[in-house]
């Protein structure tokens, strides 16, 4: 794979098995970017917008690309996701949804809210580390970016 050291994965995830399968998923798949993990909404958008914890980090880096989960505490992934949009600075940020979640409300609410791309994790690790493989490689790879402003 090419060298994409230089582009941060976000990885919103509040599971510690499904973080650590994801990450080895990305490893084992020589993904080596940065992997930065928040695990509940809040420390998602903190990360992207440079508050709390994340205070005064360089906002010029935004992520390559955000794994975000559906079912997370304090602030829901639809709502992360509609406050990414809604902000001038990362509403062009590539989000792609990576859930468990079977329900279509979140599906048809998640492409409403400019997802884009809606991934149900596999229950089986090969299949989750074959999607992770290819999330990784479309998204870090092959996905031609806006430029920042």
């Amino acid at each position: 794979m090419a060298n994409t050291k230089d582009k941060v994965i976000l990885l919103v995830e509040d599971n510690a098995d499904d973080e650590a399968l994801a990450i080895r998923a990305l490893k084992k798949n020589n993904i080596l970017n940065e992997v930065v993990v928040a695990r509940d909404g809040a420390e998602a958008l903190d990360y992207l917008f440079g508050t709390g914890a994340y205070a005064g980090r360089d906002l010029t880096a935004l992520p390559q690309v955000v794994l975000l989960d559906l079912k997370l505490p304090k602030i829901s992934g639809l709502e992360v996701l509609k406050r990414i949009r809604e902000d001038q600075r990362t509403r062009f940020q590539a989000v792609v949804i990576l859930t468990s979640s079977k329900e279509e409300q979140d599906l048809i609410g998640s492409y409403s809210l400019g997802a884009n791309s809606y991934i149900r994790k596999p229950v089986d690790f090969s299949q989750f580390a074959e999607a992770v493989r290819q999330v990784g490689l479309y998204w870090l790879v092959l996905n031609e970016a806006p430029p920042k402003h």
